[in-house]
């Protein structure tokens, strides 16, 4: 009889950016890493965010032993409150982590009976019949980990989010022992960062981020504006030394950013001298050159501190001239039009910005191809995946490991939903689930498909047009002229002689019924074909046409 394989089952993360969410399942035991969320594009009208399809996992509820984090960001954890109504199993990650996915949880008000467990690097979880060892990586945000899962099969090495920093804010580098200590005794297979792996070179340290800030507030004679994600805890830490070097006071303004930063403090993750952290009511009598502010809206998020400010919508704060505002991160791809919305209105009020094409105010927080060459050089897998990025991405760190000496037919890019089996000799991709993206829209999961965004596409392009229908109660037949509303398709007043031409063209199809009333759906329909062909070839559109019906 053949022995069982592991099965890796990616339902988000790769051939994207975004809602990270892996599976290992071997024999009755699944785990999962990762529960994230995407931000949705352009074209997903109305929606708000995007979470994995975990259909796959709902059928299979009772043989997931656990959902293991690598780390705290939104690309990672931000499905959890969706998930964890559905899918009640324990979430195991090290401390920071947790804390920010209470936070989350208790905003959604997704608390009830979630199971959090703390672990640490370097402890290990018996999960059925895996075992999982965590291992400090450094990212942008602390407390990230890669794991180590224990099969029967053989060592499986997850990087997690990483780069290579030997000077990190909070002083844990990846630790690349470990990965030497297993690169020796084997291990099975890679599954790597490629966010950056079209990036040449390695990537900068964090220290320069805290060299260029301290220059900023020694220089700048007015009030500093610093923005960055609420969870790059590691940017906040810099500001807050930065500025106690310059004798100024640090306001944080923002509720996600003074949320993340009480829990921070609480947990150790941040260290403030008394004094340097200040409440806004402070604000008053202070000199310009004291202040410094850390606020959210570096994605040029509409709600957010600085994008009210940018608009003169804050209520307590706004721009004035003089004011030196930092941008520390990296567009999210798709954000960039918003951006930069809000840096001109920025600069219209006479603040100067600085963002990480004009001053190395950010560095990213993923390997580039050095550090990702080493890693390969250090872990040695037999069967290499590169997971988290765009295809393209996959693609680039496949021919790197080629480079490095993995041969092309043991290096596997998926798309969500592919299965990877494993036995300790070889590996193949066997099949597919489904995998798709599940729309969040305001309050509702998963109600919002496809059917309903084309609509809103259709709507936004070319608008509506409704066709109010009087029919006789007794005879089915039209009473009156049929009447004709529309919106965002023709200016009414301009193109009254064809909307009339529409009216008529529809009060002919209908007055040729025989004897019976006819079926309102065939009517329905009839209405739909008749407009459809008459106003495209008017207007070359297609607008949304919905008959209605009254019985008289």
């Amino acid at each position: 009889m053949s022995k069982p394989r592991l099965r890796i089952i990616p339902l988000g993360g790769v051939s994207e950016i975004g809602k990270n969410m892996m599976v290992m399942e071997y024999e009755d035991d699944i785990i999962v890493i990762d529960a994230g969320l995407m931000f949705p594009s352009e074209e997903m009208l109305g929606i708000d965010l995007v979470i994995p399809d975990i259909s796959y996992l709902l059928e299979r509820r009772e043989k997931i032993k656990g959902i293991i984090i690598t780390h705290g960001h939104e690309d990672h954890v931000g499905a959890l409150p969706y998930l964890l109504p559905q899918l009640n199993v324990p979430v195991y990650s090290t401390k920071l982590t947790h804390g920010l996915i209470s936070v989350k949880l208790k905003e959604r008000k997704a608390l009830t009976g979630a199971e959090l467990k703390v672990i640490s690097p370097g402890e290990q979880l018996i999960l059925g019949k895996f075992k999982v060892e965590l291992f400090p990586v450094c990212h942008s945000i602390p407390d990230s980990v890669g794991l180590i899962i224990y099969t029967p099969v053989g060592t499986v090495v997850h990087s997690g989010d990483f780069k290579l920093d030997y000077t990190p804010v909070d002083s844990k580098p990846t630790d690349l022992s470990r990965l030497a200590q297993l690169g020796a005794q084997g291990v099975l297979l890679l599954l790597s960062d490629s966010t950056y792996a079209e990036l040449p070179g390695y990537t900068p340290s964090e220290r320069l981020v805290g060299e260029t800030l301290d220059h900023i507030m020694a220089d700048a004679s007015g009030r500093v504006i610093v923005t960055t994600f609420s969870s790059l805890v590691s940017r906040i830490q810099q500001v807050i030394d930065a500025a106690a070097k310059h004798q100024r006071r640090v306001f944080i303004v923002g509720r996600s950013m003074s949320d993340t930063t009480r829990m921070a403090l609480e947990l150790g993750y941040l260290n403030a001298p008394d004094g340097i952290l200040a409440r806004l009511d402070e604000l008053h009598g202070l000199p310009r050159n004291k202040i410094v502010f850390v606020t959210t809206g570096s994605q040029g998020e509409p709600t957010s501190a600085l994008v009210r400010m940018a608009n003169r919508d804050h209520r307590q704060l706004h721009i004035m001239r003089g004011d030196t505002v930092i941008i520390s991160a990296t567009p999210i791809p798709g954000n960039e039009s918003l951006i930069n919305r809000t840096v001109d209105s920025l600069f219209k009020q006479g603040a100067q910005v600085l963002y990480d094409k004009v001053a190395p105010v950010h560095v990213h927080g993923h390997a580039s191809q050095e550090e990702l060459k080493l890693l390969l050089n250090l872990v040695k897998p037999k069967f290499f995946m590169p997971i988290h990025g765009e295809y393209r991405h996959l693609s680039f760190h496949a021919k790197l490991a080629e480079s490095v000496g993995i041969s092309k037919d043991n290096s596997f890019v998926l798309e969500d939903g592919d299965i990877l089996e494993l036995s300790p000799q070889m590996a193949k991709i066997t099949d597919k689930v489904s995998a798709g993206n599940v729309y969040v829209d305001g309050l509702s999961v998963g109600d919002v498909g496809s059917i309903v965004l084309r609509n809103r596409r259709m709507l936004s392009r070319d608008g509506i047009v409704v066709v109010i229908i009087a029919l006789n109660r007794q005879t089915g037949k039209l009473v009156g002229r049929p009447d004709i509303v529309s919106r965002g398709f023709v200016d009414t007043r301009e193109s009254k002689d064809m909307l009339d031409e529409s009216r008529d063209a529809v009060a002919r199809i209908l007055d040729r019924g025989g004897t019976h009333p006819a079926d309102w759906g065939f009517i329905s329909t009839k209405v739909r074909d008749t407009l459809n062909k008459f106003y495209y070839e008017r207007t070359r559109r297609r607008p949304m046409i919905l008959p209605f019906m009254v019985k008289v």
